[in-house]
């Protein structure tokens, strides 16, 4: 990423605080805005689900992170994954994959942000509000290695530019 992606950078927290860890996606976010040093360098969206309409919000943007709850066993908790745009859609239109959303980007509007997904693993999905305790576990691991990861290429692109 270039500071010129990172101006340019959304990330998308999909969730519901409502459905216990399925709120995931939205705490990141929360995370997110409450730390100085980044904030200013994203854009943020919160999305119970993704529809056809965010595929044109992505021609705004460089760069992508997805970030939602997953109810599959990750080996650290979390995952963080580059996503490639494919055509995932079913029989409805209600609700997408983040590859979809990459992929109606590219067709309709001839753009292709990089793009990455973050999943966390959830435990409990059940109509109440507040997240488990093995999620707040797994929320900050992911929040603490995408800052070094975030910060990682920016000291990348910091060094590039003294050459």
């Amino acid at each position: 990423m270039s500071i010129k992606a990172i101006n340019k950078c959304l990330i998308m927290g999909i969730g519901n605080y409502s459905r216990q860890d399925d709120g995931l996606g939205w705490e990141f976010l929360d995370l997110l805005q409450n730390n100085p040093i980044f904030s200013d360098y994203f854009k943020i969206e919160y999305r119970y689900q993704l529809q056809i309409e965010d595929a044109d919000l992505l021609c705004q943007y460089d760069s992508v992170f997805f970030v939602d709850a997953s109810k599959n066993s990750l080996n650290d908790g979390f995952l963080i994954k580059k996503v490639k745009p494919f055509n995932l859609n079913g029989f409805t239109s209600h609700s997408l994959s983040p590859e979809t959303i990459l992929f109606l980007s590219k067709q309709l509007f001839n753009h292709q942000p990089k793009a990455y997904i973050i999943e966390i693993e959830g435990f409990k999905w059940t109509l109440m509000n507040g997240l488990s305790i093995n999620a707040k576990i797994n929320l900050n691991n992911a929040f603490q290695y995408f800052l070094k990861f975030v910060t990682t290429e920016l000291n990348q692109f910091r060094k590039k530019e003294k050459i």
